[in-house]
């Protein structure tokens, strides 16, 4: 991350308020300036943001930004420290936020498209899809379950063990045996990969 040089070289060095001269920060709390509370906090405040985040390039941006926005309301700013952080979540929530309907534009386009497929495809997922079900429909129901519980539910080994009774590894291997003996019932019904 860029150190806080450039703040430092900004016009309002020679203001007797400019961030780089000690204020007071909020009751009981020593006076510090733009430059030290960025030494302070620097890690901490990219740990937090990487938190809310998840990548630790955005993550280094959004604090850039962050101080940045400080260096221009310092002199309103009361509790420094409680502004950057409330500040920083506010910048990824808006990250977020733009992110997650970027993500819905991309779903949007990418649904479109598969309306847009040819009819022997969707026909073909469609018959893959029939298949499989008549394929499940023909196992014993404890097979069915174990099935569902992994795949509907999303259960961990550990969690579909707890409610069948049966350990971890038979879990494992039931269902890795399972699945392979879908695939290759799939396999001898003409239907291969994942289009179907």
């Amino acid at each position: 991350m860029k150190s806080l040089a450039s703040i430092q070289d900004s016009p309002q060095r020679t203001d007797p308020r400019s961030p780089l001269i000690p204020l007071p920060m909020a009751s009981g709390e020593t006076n510090t300036t733009l430059v030290a509370l960025f030494e302070a906090e620097e890690s901490r405040i990219l740990g937090f943001a990487i938190g809310l985040v998840g990548r630790r390039a955005v993550a280094e941006e959004l604090v850039q930004e962050t101080f940045a926005r400080l260096h221009q309301v310092w002199e309103q700013v009361e509790n420094p420290r409680a502004w950057l952080y409330r500040s920083l979540r506010n910048l990824a929530a808006n990250h977020l936020r733009d992110r997650r309907e970027e993500t819905e534009l991309d779903e949007e386009r990418e649904s479109s498209a598969r309306e847009d497929a040819l009819p022997d495809e969707v026909l073909g997922r469609m018959e893959a899809v029939g298949t499989m079900r008549l394929l499940l429909a023909d196992m014993p129901q404890e097979d069915r379950d174990l099935i569902r519980l992994k795949y509907e539910e999303g259960l961990k080994y550990r969690e579909i063990s707890e409610r069948t009774g049966l350990s971890i590894g038979n879990v494992g291997f039931r269902l890795h045996h399972l699945l392979k003996g879908l695939a290759a019932a799939l396999r001898q019904a003409g239907i291969e990969g994942s289009r179907g």
